[in-house]
């Protein structure tokens, strides 16, 4: 984090986000694409193993290719185009869900960021407060009150009915929303993760970048019936991630990890873990896991990829590279130019 009367850093994507990870939906597979050539000797065969058999079927994913390299390309430009066009037309049916007030937080976590803020924390402290799951290292607790829960999903299936634009968090979630073109990100994002996630995370992942946080991308998704019903396997583009159910009524829809991506999905056992409304799992981004298909209702989730730039800036932990950065708009991507910068704690 930066200190007080700092200049707020720029931040940056690594180049590897218009090439690597993008997810062909018909296959539950992630590519990496650069050429034509190149895809074809890393995932002909394997596609055609999982079903893509004729020359147009490889045809259609060449082409769902393309469009999502373009949309990448052009994505700071429309998501500022869209946020400016949400301001404009959009009438909020909630206003004062948009800025964190602490009465919307479950005492629970106000007490365990009471105690992190204390002389005598620990990690070992901490864990008495929180709720052991079978997953390694994922943390289970209360983050919201019921009834924040149930008018911040009625603001969203509210601005999900108004013609404003919408722009979806990535290829994996089709109906979801981006918190910052809505803007959620300064009044209730930011403070959320500096004021009341960041204690946490300092303590129980200081290993991965959780005592550095300097940046996020929130986003909300959706499982519905006749829309997206689960998520693959996957891990995320953050050091830690806080998931938190916020309702409706549904049925089944659990978590399941893994092991960290580093370990072949082969050698790995998953592990089922129940998903609670106005709870919260804290996890490593780089943890493997997934959402299964819920069995009827809705359920909407919101997620925050909480990112370390003094980690990531050494390593792109999404093509595990140095990274080579592109200019971004607001968090962007969360690299900065300073590979050893600092970490402030406030």
């Amino acid at each position: 984090m930066t200190s007080e009367g700092s200049e707020a850093p720029q931040f940056y994507t690594c180049i590897c986000f218009m090439t690597d990870n993008i997810f062909l939906e018909d296959y539950k597979l992630h590519v990496r694409f650069e050429s034509e050539q190149q895809f074809r000797l890393d995932y002909q065969a394997l596609l055609m193993r999982l079903g893509c058999v004729t020359d147009q079927q490889f045809e259609d994913v060449l082409n769902k290719i393309s469009q999502e390299v373009d949309r990448r390309k052009r994505l700071d430009v429309t998501s500022l185009e869209r946020a400016a066009s949400i301001k404009q037309i959009y009438r909020p049916l909630h206003p004062h869900v948009y800025n964190l007030q602490e009465a919307y937080l479950a005492p629970k976590l106000k007490q365990m960021v009471e105690y992190c803020r204390s002389s005598l924390a620990s990690d070992e402290g901490l864990l008495e407060f929180l709720e052991e799951v079978a997953a390694q290292r994922v943390y289970r607790f209360p983050v919201f009150e019921k009834s924040f829960c149930d008018a911040l999903v009625e603001e969203l299936e509210h601005f999900e009915q108004s013609s404003a634009p919408k722009g979806r968090p990535n290829t994996m979630n089709n109906y979801g929303i981006l918190l910052n073109e809505l803007g959620f990100d300064e009044g209730f994002i930011t403070p959320l993760r500096e004021q009341y996630l960041h204690p946490l995370t300092s303590l129980l992942f200081p290993d991965c970048g959780g005592h550095c946080l300097d940046s996020h991308k929130a986003f909300v998704v959706k499982y519905d019936m006749n829309e997206d019903l689960d998520l693959s396997y996957h891990y995320d583009n953050a050091e830690v991630t806080l998931n938190v159910s916020l309702g409706k009524e549904f049925t089944e829809g659990n978590l399941y990890f893994g092991d960290m991506r580093q370990v072949p999905v082969s050698e790995a056992e998953c592990t089922e873990v129940e998903h609670r409304v106005t709870e919260g799992l804290l996890h490593r981004g780089q943890h493997m896991h997934g959402a299964l298909p819920i069995s009827c209702g809705q359920r909407w989730n919101l997620i925050i990829w909480m990112r370390a730039s003094h980690e990531r800036n050494k390593l792109c932990p999404m093509c595990n590279r140095k990274p080579s950065l592109l200019e971004g708009h607001g968090f962007a991507d969360g690299f900065t130019k300073h590979s050893e910068a600092s970490c402030v704690l406030t």
